[in-house]
């Protein structure tokens, strides 16, 4: 409400600022540990319950308080009560312009095999509960992307980098024991989708049986949703390992 040219706010506003009030002057109207829950999914890349359970407790007992939040900033919540994570991404809507509020991680090509390789791992494993593999077993995988112009040392760098982004970055595997293996988190079941899967699988296997494709779309070169973070690394991987100078 606006008088004399001065906002004021009403009186139930303030009741609600005030109940909820951790400093002086504080007008919000959700409790610490919510806004903690709030902040962390902002800030992403994910939530996990497993992770910080007391910041999941609150995110799961103020849900509606948090997505509405959350589409104040033209965000929405996804969340998976079993895999015990949730994180956000930009509402998807065709009613109008939608600006972009949380930035993606642009992918290498590097990158995006390795989520592809560990997403096809964990769906394989996960019936049997906690999926964890070893360093040396996914960057197997992975060999048969090096080109005869790049040495096995220079490429098993690249595979440490990209491995370490997934790690630190993406957060989308975690130590498990040694500093070689990894448990690879049910997020990236939800982060990598079937749709983003389908445009690109078939064109990494051509790559990889030597086709030689040229992949140059955004559909081919998919950026990761819902992650707060930018792609660190991102600029220098992508001018070494992009799509487009590998398969030129």
């Amino acid at each position: 409400m606006t008088e004399f040219g001065t906002e004021t706010s009403t009186s139930t506003d303030t009741d609600a600022a005030s109940a909820t009030a951790l400093w002086t002057g504080d007008t919000g109207v959700i409790g610490e540990q919510t806004r903690r829950a709030l902040l962390e999914l902002i800030k992403g890349p994910y939530l996990s319950g497993v992770k910080a359970p007391a910041l999941w407790s609150a995110l799961l007992a103020d849900e509606v308080a948090i997505r509405s939040r959350l589409h104040e900033l033209f965000l929405e919540l996804v969340l998976d009560r079993v895999g015990e994570f949730a994180f956000v991404r930009n509402v998807s809507t065709t009613e109008f312009k939608v600006p972009i509020t949380v930035r993606t991680a642009a992918l290498t090509f590097l990158d995006t095999a390795m989520l592809l390789v560990l997403r096809q791992m964990l769906l394989a494993g996960e019936g049997d509960g906690r999926v964890i593999v070893g360093q040396e077993d996914v960057f197997e995988q992975l060999r048969v992307y090096r080109t005869v112009d790049r040495d096995e040392s220079d490429f098993n760098k690249r595979l440490n980098s990209t491995w370490l982004k997934m790690k630190n970055t993406l957060r989308v595997i975690h130590q498990a024991g040694a500093e070689d293996r990894a448990e690879i988190s049910p997020v990236l079941r939800l982060i990598v989708d079937a749709e983003q899967i389908a445009a690109i699988s078939g064109e990494y296997w051509r790559i990889a049986e030597g086709g030689g494709a040229v992949l140059a779309d955004s559909a081919s070169n998919p950026h990761v949703g819902g992650f707060g973070d930018a792609d660190v690394d991102g600029a220098d991987d992508a001018t070494d390992d992009s799509i487009e100078e590998r398969t030129s």
